[in-house]
């Protein structure tokens, strides 16, 4: 993956949805289009980048001489909480504010009286940013949108017109989240086999016709269409008959993934790697706890970035990791408890001290990457099972929303790699699968299975014959090439 030639180098504008999830592998690949010789603006929301300077430190984000940070506002009102705003505020607010300051953003890198850039060549923007299609048309360039969930997942989302259409969503009314209709098998659904409602991306489980989410996702997937690709972090083993299915409906979908082990394996630029992006303040020192534990014995526990739970649910959790007996290493993040500060029992913390660790952020890559690490217990976010998956790391899947569920379906299902948690956590059930997890004949088999995978995910990046590392190649040659 040699870098093209210094002089006129090709400008991308790279634009995440501001949250935890989507700038964490938007920033993996724009490292990567840097190291392959692209100039990068990175554009962060206002909100996003105060919180960054507060988590990395006031020089975080003075970049490299060719990866330069920019702000647009969000739209939303100012604050200065250290937490996730509101989802669907976020995307109705993006959706309505963000194109005008964006088209000034690339006025401003455009101007070659003020600005000492080459010229934006190209954007490539998360799915659901697809504001920036009228700003490449505008410019005349390649805009590549980046859906940041799995493949399955966003072939959910791209079936949410036909689920409204056909009467599935909205419900008729609550009692239908809880009377078995959302077992309801959808059999109509490309590569889907056996998909039931409930695994589908979780807006479709509302009552309000006018849904921000369910209508903000059918537009988005639709505006999908006027898109010159579509890069998934994923690779093509894991995700064959869902890519391909894609393929048959929308513009040219590459799967380029997994991200962190493309920039693992090919960027050696230690200078470009210290530009991180992570929104809390990480606790590395984890990774020494971890080396005085044998291996394959600690459980991993880490919801992401927006999960919420009850109190009583944290609790469940925390008394099923004590009874477990297994090391166990949790992050829990302040904000983890809905409306209040998330606060584990004090009895817990005494009895688990000699073999439980909490934190509140850490460097997931690497943890998950330790060997003293046998399983992980996750909310089923896609960077999160990717990274997993990547490790040789089997699941207990407990989704909060959005394509989790779709997520967790599959890593059961599919891949073979996961273990279902009933959604109302109950300690007996927490104890018995980490129980499995780690010493069962139920986790061996995962373990095997997810070391399977971790194999065909290296093949996947490690040289050009890798379906990732080609379709890297092709979707680069579509932000090179003149807009169709």
């Amino acid at each position: 993956m040699d870098s093209l030639g210094l002089t006129d180098k090709p400008h991308v504008v790279c634009v995440p949805h501001p949250t935890q999830g989507h700038i964490n592998p938007m920033m993996q690949l724009a490292m990567i289009l840097h190291h392959r010789g692209f100039h990068v603006t990175f554009v962060n929301t206002e909100f996003n980048h105060k919180r960054l300077l507060k988590s990395r430190g006031p020089h975080a984000l003075d970049g490299l001489p060719s990866f330069h940070f920019h702000t647009i506002p969000d739209g939303l009102p100012p604050t200065d909480a250290d937490a996730t705003q509101d989802i669907p505020s976020l995307c109705e607010s993006t959706g309505k504010t963000c194109l005008p300051y964006f088209k000034q953003l690339l006025h401003k890198l455009n101007d070659s009286t003020t600005s000492d850039v080459p010229s934006v060549s190209c954007i490539v923007s998360d799915g659901v940013m697809s504001f920036t299609l009228d700003a490449a048309e505008e410019l005349g360039v390649p805009n590549v949108l980046f859906w940041t969930p799995s493949a399955c997942g966003f072939l959910g989302y791209v079936y949410y017109r036909q689920l409204m259409e056909k009467g599935y969503t909205p419900l008729k009314d609550e009692s239908y989240l809880t009377n078995g209709y959302l077992d309801t098998v959808i059999d109509w659904i490309l590569a889907m086999e056996g998909i039931r409602l409930r695994d589908i991306p979780s807006f479709i489980r509302t009552t309000d016709p006018d849904s921000i989410m369910l209508h903000f996702l059918a537009v988005e997937t639709e505006r999908t269409r006027k898109a010159s690709a579509i890069i998934i972090n994923t690779f093509d083993d894991l995700e064959h008959d869902v890519l391909d299915a894609l393929n048959s409906m929308l513009p040219p979908v590459y799967s380029v993934g997994p991200l962190h082990l493309v920039l693992n394996h090919h960027v050696h630029d230690n200078e470009l790697k210290q530009i991180g992006s992570n929104l809390w303040k990480e606790e590395p020192q984890c990774l020494q706890w971890l080396d005085s534990k044998e291996p394959n014995s600690v459980v991993y526990v880490n919801f992401g970035s927006i999960t919420v739970m009850t109190a009583d649910h944290l609790t469940e959790f925390a008394w099923g990791l004590a009874n477990s007996k297994r090391p166990f290493f949790w992050v829990i993040r302040p904000d983890l408890v809905g409306g209040e500060s998330a606060i584990v029992p004090a009895k817990f913390v005494e009895e688990t001290k000699d073999r439980g660790l909490l934190a509140t952020w850490c460097p997931q890559e690497q943890v998950l990457g330790h060997p003293s690490i046998g399983g992980f217990l996750t909310h089923s976010g896609w960077n999160s099972t990717i990274e997993s998956i990547s490790a040789g790391v089997p699941m207990i899947c407990w989704p909060f929303f959005a394509e989790q569920p779709t997520n967790c379906w599959c890593s059961c299902s599919k891949w073979g790699v996961g273990m279902e948690i009933d959604s109302d956590v109950k300690r007996d059930e927490v104890e018995s699968l980490v129980r499995e997890l780690i010493k069962g004949g139920k986790g061996k088999e995962m373990k095997k299975k997810a070391l399977e995978w971790k194999t065909k995910a290296k093949e996947s990046i490690a040289n050009p014959d890798g379906s990732s590392y080609r379709n890297l190649d092709k979707m680069i040659q579509v932000l090179l090439s003149p807009r169709v």
